[in-house]
């Protein structure tokens, strides 16, 4: 009997040391990756290297891992590159970015991957094919980590996406089915929210659902620093980096008597990892080997240092080939920031233009392309679209100058454009189905808009849109 006693005793002095033990849960993050393939082989190595000495890393994607570099967008298996290192790095889960919807790909992509999409807030019929689950429970080392996913939904109850690759899809907002999830925070040791709602929404869903203990965040590509405030009335950790993975989140979790009692964040560069994973680098050199991407298509004499200037070589794209009296481009289409000046390359064009959008031929009047561009921008400064053929004048509204307070629309000479005249605008299929303007004439043409924009530097041969503004701002 007496052994029988010291025996329940140790065994419940060592559960009660246990319970007490503080432990320590790991995890590495990204967002935004936009298929940067090209810094996969340190991101391996960075992972490596954490796993010697936590096996128990747990490796998470806030989503849009793919979009961005035609090597892993236009491969023979779209998006195969991208999900093959991720799957070489072991990554256990990601978010539903926007852009895993591109192209439509998205079941064939879930199909390639060895780990989870998680997402709360998706509603996908059967014969989409796309396949996620809203939360997913990690076992690290006896400790539960209890993983819930969201992605961002705009004001037209779809995220940033092309309609036509979300049909048999719908979309809740984020806010609005969080809170069936609030038990995890009392069966898991850590509940973290895997989020491409934005920076600003994350602070939101801080404030609202104070037992979330971290939320790994992406969509804004806002690089956070490690000493950001912690939010909310419980201090919820929020974390993210920057898109194209110039850095990742080392995130340190420390938990006691089944609490998290402690959150810290590290933020380290990928590129200027020292290391590479030999496999990854192979596989990169492999999928590199495409000397289409290569071709030398027009020369830049001069740098193209801010978005607006490469907007509207775009623009001015759409509008040789057509003949159009004006073209648009949305923000959100124009990939790249900044161009040096030099060789142009097939990868070039196609890294500024992704997206394989198809050319729509709009016949409207004056007055429905000022509704149209305020469709496009939603009265936001940031998100006016790019122009060809024309002049605008920005007024910011008189209470936020962020908003627009009103346009003014002009030929190049500096005319008011007429309101009931009918004008030829070019455009891709995004902006023609995401906004939806009564009484314009569409016509969508077969010919996607980053062949124009190849095909006009080609036969430009050389281009310089240095100091090229088509849009003025007034306070």
């Amino acid at each position: 009997m007496k052994s029988r006693l010291f025996l329940l005793w140790t065994t419940l002095v060592l559960a009660i040391a246990t319970y007490g033990e503080k432990r320590d849960i790991h995890i590495l993050a990204t967002n935004d990756m936009h298929a940067s393939i090209s810094n996969f082989p340190q991101l391996a190595a960075i992972v490596d290297s954490l796993r010697a000495i936590d096996p128990a890393l747990l490796v998470f994607s806030a989503g849009d891992n793919r979009t961005g570099d035609p090597l892993n967008d236009k491969y023979v298996i779209p998006a195969y590159p991208i999900v093959a290192m991720m799957n070489i790095v072991g990554f256990n889960a990601s978010a539903l970015g926007n852009h895993e919807f591109d192209s439509g790909s998205l079941p064939r992509i879930i199909g390639m991957s060895g780990f989870r999409y998680l997402c709360a807030n998706i509603i996908a019929d059967d014969s989409t094919g796309v396949k996620t689950v809203p939360y997913q429970v990690f076992d690290v080392g006896g400790l539960k980590v209890g993983v819930v996913g969201a992605i961002q939904v705009g004001p037209k109850g779809i995220p940033a996406s092309h309609p036509d690759n979300l049909r048999g899809i719908r979309f809740v907002q984020a806010e609005d089915v969080l809170g069936q999830y609030e038990w995890m925070s009392r069966e898991c040791d850590a509940t973290i929210l895997l989020s491409h709602l934005g920076y600003e929404t994350d602070t939101l869903m801080a404030e609202r659902f104070p037992w979330i203990d971290a939320i790994i965040g992406g969509h804004t590509h806002k690089q956070l620093q490690a000493d950001e405030p912690r939010h909310g009335p419980s201090g919820v950790l929020v974390t993210q980096c920057k898109n194209s993975l110039s850095r990742v989140a080392y995130i340190t979790l420390t938990v006691d008597g089944g609490h998290v009692v402690d959150k810290r964040v590290e933020y380290i560069s990928v590129k200027d990892f020292g290391r590479k994973n030999p496999v990854v680098e192979a596989l990169l050199d492999n999928v590199c080997n495409d000397p289409k991407f290569s071709r030398v298509i027009a020369r830049a004499e001069t740098s193209f240092g801010v978005k607006e200037e490469l907007g509207c070589l775009m623009c001015d794209a759409y509008i040789d080939a057509f003949g159009t009296d004006f073209a648009l481009a949305n923000p959100g289409g124009v990939r790249l920031g900044n161009l040096p000046a030099g060789d142009i390359t097939v990868l070039d064009a196609l890294k500024l233009d992704p997206f394989d959008n198809q050319t729509v031929i709009m016949t409207l009047t004056g007055r429905q392309l000022y509704d149209l561009v305020l469709s496009i921008c939603q009265r936001r400064m940031y998100s006016f679209p790019y122009v060809g053929g024309m002049l605008c004048e920005l007024t910011a509204d008189k209470d936020d100058p962020k908003m627009i307070g009103s346009v003014k629309l002009m030929t190049p000479d500096g005319k008011p454009l007429k309101k009931n005249r009918r004008y030829r605008l070019a455009t891709n299929n995004y902006v023609s189905s995401t906004n939806k303007v009564e009484g314009i004439e569409r016509e969508t043409k077969d010919m996607l808009t980053n062949d124009l924009l190849i095909q006009y530097l080609e036969k430009q041969q050389t281009v310089s849109y240095k100091g090229v503004r088509r849009l003025s701002y007034k306070k």
